[in-house]
């Protein structure tokens, strides 16, 4: 698990650039935007989000079946994780699913996180998205979450009184962005119940999370869960939805094995990394040996930093489960972080052999490679991060590591090229017009990396114009 690439990296034939932060898209109401995110700067400011491979591809199993029942592409899906104990899941940017750590957490079984996502999936099959959120499938990642949760806060805050008073402007963006018609919400809902019953799974987690925030509704007396804001909760879906549980041939489909030991796994790992290792320690003593306690520990070991302790727990899980990906990439991870670079590159080549279709592990790998400093296996980084990037084009932190391979290996007009991309996909678009324009000096023209500098070039100049020339970038 790590968050986005961050690190600081070598300057690239002068063309150093300042460490990444969040990042925002010009969108047709910028200016909405604008004041929006800079009333909720500090509430936004404060999240992250997580990358895991093995995290995300374990929800990508559960949910594929609905994707499929709803005739999408599950290759063209993204999932993202948000640190945020609070129950939400959202849909922005196109074919993106954004999950909080809370809801996860708050799933009592693997039917009730799937039958949120697929009403969230319900949403995206029924093009439930609205322009302003459609606007937003060039921001970056970063600023997409930051986006919603800066609208989530001021929302909030308006409810409770707490003094942040809408403007008109910022009035646009919530309408626009945040809240969901009820007549949407219903429609979702049908979706995910056709969606449910054609994978033949049943319907009841979803009622089951319903009746969850309906109870918490009841309690707070106001619409204090950003689930609830965004997605308006009213009796008549509830019934609704009960009513379908209540008749359909499928409601006492159980979970499968498979998907209640992935929610489990899931969970046991989210929470190993986001609480206290001291916490962790407490729940998962040494006297408990199975896999998910020893996996626990490892991570919690790793983060106090104790590796006398982490490396020789995770290497007991390499030993006995010499198939598993995860614990070879966890062990990478350790040894990277702690500066044992060299010792990093076996167990994230192991990762990727054991799981050669994950692109993250690649991206890490790369960036061991990179970060060793070693001519040798640069070209290897390069053919690594291009492979993955074909797939994660909104990593930022990668195509950074690839303009620094491709610098590396004297290649400046690929160098230019990775830099002109990385600005894309930070939604800096000025950066990235500049450094296609650099490319292109630099690359054979009609080759196929020159066309791309022009598409590039020819993409920032015409989102510069539809933006009316608004800054994009904080």
């Amino acid at each position: 698990m790590r968050l986005p690439i961050e690190r600081p990296f070598a300057r690239i034939a002068g063309e150093g650039m300042p460490a990444p932060r969040v990042r925002f898209a010009p969108l047709a109401a910028a200016v909405a935007v604008a004041m929006l995110l800079a009333s909720t700067e500090t509430a936004a400011g404060a999240e992250s989000y997580i990358r895991d491979t093995e995290i995300e591809t374990d929800i990508r199993t559960m949910v594929t079946p609905i994707w499929k029942a709803a005739g999408l592409d599950p290759n063209a899906l993204h999932v993202y994780l948000i640190e945020n104990k609070q129950i939400n899941a959202f849909v922005a940017g196109g074919q993106n699913e954004f999950i909080n750590t809370g809801l996860i957490m708050r799933a009592q079984t693997p039917n009730q996180l799937i039958g949120v996502l697929a009403h969230e999936t319900g949403h995206i099959a029924g093009g439930h998205l609205t322009r302003f959120q459609e606007a937003v499938r060039n921001a970056s990642i970063e600023g997409i979450i930051a986006l919603v949760l800066g609208a989530a806060a001021t929302v909030a805050a308006r409810g409770s009184g707490g003094g942040a008073a809408m403007l008109p402007a910022e009035g646009v963006a919530e309408r626009a962005l945040m809240q969901y018609s009820i007549t949407q919400e219903a429609s979702a809902d049908h979706a995910a119940m056709t969606f449910l019953d054609a994978s033949g799974q049943s319907a009841r987690g979803l009622l089951q999370f319903f009746q969850i925030l309906q109870g918490e509704m009841m309690l707070s007396g106001i619409h204090e869960d950003p689930y609830l804001r965004t997605h308006p909760l009213t009796a008549q879906r509830i019934d609704y939805l009960r009513n379908h549980v209540e008749h359909s041939r499928f409601s006492d489909v159980p979970d499968s094995q498979t998907n209640v030991d992935l929610l489990k796994r899931t969970k046991v790992k989210l929470d190993a990394f986001i609480s206290p290792p001291s916490s962790t320690l407490a729940a998962f003593p040494e006297k408990d040996q199975s896999v998910l306690a020893r996996y626990a520990r490892a991570i919690a070991y790793y983060r106090i930093p104790r590796l006398d302790k982490a490396l020789p727990t995770i290497d007991g899980l390499i030993r006995d489960f010499p198939k598993d990906p995860y614990f070879r990439e966890l062990k990478g991870q350790m040894l990277f972080e702690n500066g044992r670079i060299s010792d990093a590159i076996p167990p994230y080549e192991e990762a990727v052999r054991l799981a050669p279709g994950a692109p993250l592990l690649r991206i890490s790998l790369a960036q061991t490679y990179i970060e060793s400093n070693d001519p040798k296996i640069n070209k290897r980084a390069i053919a690594y991060l291009n492979d993955a990037l074909r797939t994660e084009d909104k990593e930022v932190g990668a195509w950074r590591l690839l303009a620094t391979a491709y610098g590396r290996d004297n290649q400046m007009g690929m160098a230019a090229l990775a830099l002109a991309e990385e600005g894309l996909s930070a939604g800096k678009k000025k950066v990235a017009q500049q450094q296609a324009i650099r490319a292109k000096a630099l690359l054979p023209k009609s080759s196929a990396a020159y066309n791309r500098a022009e598409n590039i070039h020819l993409e920032a100049e015409h989102f510069e114009d539809s933006a009316g020339g608004v800054a994009n970038s904080r």
